[in-house]
């Protein structure tokens, strides 16, 4: 959790240091590709194995978060009448993986983070083959890159990290890995802070020139991210409260890193903004749900 409430952080001081931030701009792919390989190594794939007991419902799981929720996504947005780059924004959101941060903020609230892990590590690494097709082939959104393109960069970002992280958990062995873990922990949220940086460049400009766009975007963006929680965990509402709720808290918290690191220059400057803007309801809203959380599950459920 260090991780995400220094990025919060971090997301406010890139905000209103612009300096700050546009030094770190340019480093974001090269920040996301190692803080792939740091949290892929902190993950034992044996541990996640050993987490996946009920892969039917795993596997519904990913259906609807990697599949129906982009085309949820796109119905409400087409017949809501929305066009343009915020619209667009929203609906590439919907085609993310869960947040890796996903698992951390379920046990903050008392979700279940078995589930959150196995569901977060395995939509990652789906992705790069379902949200190409689904957001240029099915919904026709122009990202100024070719479907082939989008596929490779994304299978790149995750498959060569997974890859380095193998390769360096063999070569580490268990015992040098959990010596050090803590020194990887903290290389991660060291990352995470200057991503946290990068991401804000030129925000603050652009909202002291148009705060109607930048604060509707917002709005945008916290309406998005918490209607995909809330139409999930009604979804899975059937497998129990907490399963449910966990399955929105995924649903609801999409990984932008991935997308801001590898979509080119060109694509609609409305569509990046919107990804920028998704990262405030990422980080805030496990915080402002918690007490709602509270009351679905008792107060007891809920970790301080």
């Amino acid at each position: 959790m260090r991780g995400a409430q220094l990025l919060a952080a971090a997301i406010f001081v890139g905000l209103f240091v612009p300096p700050l931030a546009a030094l770190f701009r340019d480093a974001i792919t090269a920040v996301v590709f190692f803080l792939m390989v740091l949290v892929l190594l902190r993950v034992d794939p044996a541990q996640v194995l050993a987490y996946l007991r009920r892969p039917v419902l795993v596997g519904a799981m990913l259906l609807f978060l990697l599949v129906a929720c982009p085309v949820l996504a796109w119905a409400v947005v087409s017949a809501m009448g929305f066009s343009g780059g915020l619209a667009a924004g929203l609906v590439v959101v919907a085609t993310g993986c869960a947040a890796t941060s996903s698992p951390a903020f379920a046990r903050l609230v008392g979700l279940d983070g078995e589930i959150a892990l196995v569901v977060s590590l395995l939509s990652t690494l789906l992705v790069p083959f379902t949200a190409p097709p689904l957001a240029l082939g099915l919904m026709g959104i122009d990202l100024a890159i070719s479907l082939q393109g989008l596929m490779l960069r994304l299978a790149l970002l995750v498959g060569l990290p997974l890859v380095i992280s193998i390769i360096l958990r063999r070569m580490m062995g268990p015992v040098r890995l959990g010596y050090w873990g803590r020194s990887v922990d903290g290389a991660v949220v060291l990352l995470v802070v200057f991503y946290g940086f990068g991401v804000m460049d030129g925000v603050l400009a652009l909202l002291l020139a148009d705060p109607v766009l930048v604060l509707g975007g917002i709005a945008l963006a916290f309406a998005g991210m918490l209607g995909l929680n809330l139409i999930t965990a009604l979804a899975f509402r059937g497998a129990g409260l907490r399963l449910g709720l966990s399955a929105g808290l995924l649903s609801g918290n999409r990984n932008m890193a991935l997308y801001l690191a590898v979509l080119p220059a060109a694509t609609d400057p409305l569509v990046l903004l919107f990804l920028v803007l998704c990262q405030f309801p990422l980080f805030l809203s496990p915080f402002l749900l918690r007490p709602i959380y509270a009351r679905l599950l008792g107060k007891g459920a809920i970790v301080t």
